[in-house]
């Protein structure tokens, strides 16, 4: 049976796995956009600015996976990524940084992020591990 996401953005089981990334960035969006749609079985749903516009993107696009950077203005991605998994469970939310794990705030370790990834480290191989590692969709390219 498909999940409410896919009935909602037509899309049916075992298609590809929706992504929304959030960064404040243009250049690491276009980059992340990329990186996605070099990716076979992934496909870019949607793009946020921001924390708050991440919360209605993803409530309005119900993706499976969510990249947010961890460095933000205003509502940084560690709260977003606490908001997102306390509003829609199933989605899987990796933290994304420029920063060496060891520099990032202990509270990311503990916001629900299935992941952190170094953004240097993001690509096609990255993306496809991080899915069939924590993956929560009911398909799994």
């Amino acid at each position: 049976m498909p999940r409410d996401s896919e009935r909602a953005e037509g899309r049916t089981p075992g298609a590809e796995v929706g992504v929304v990334t959030v960064d404040d960035q243009p250049v690491f969006l276009r980059a992340a956009r990329d990186v996605i749609h070099a990716t076979n079985g992934f496909t870019s749903v949607a793009e946020a600015c921001s924390g708050k516009e991440a919360l209605a993107v993803v409530a309005e696009h119900q993706p499976e996976l969510v990249l947010v950077d961890v460095r933000m203005p205003g509502m940084d991605g560690i709260e977003v990524a606490e908001l997102l998994k306390e509003a829609h469970p199933d989605v899987v939310v990796v933290l994304i940084s420029i920063e060496d794990p060891a520099e990032v705030p202990a509270s990311a370790f503990s916001s629900g992020a299935a992941a952190l990834v170094r953004k240097q480290e993001f690509g096609p191989r990255m993306l496809r591990r991080l899915w069939v590692t924590h993956g929560a969709g009911t398909a799994r390219p």
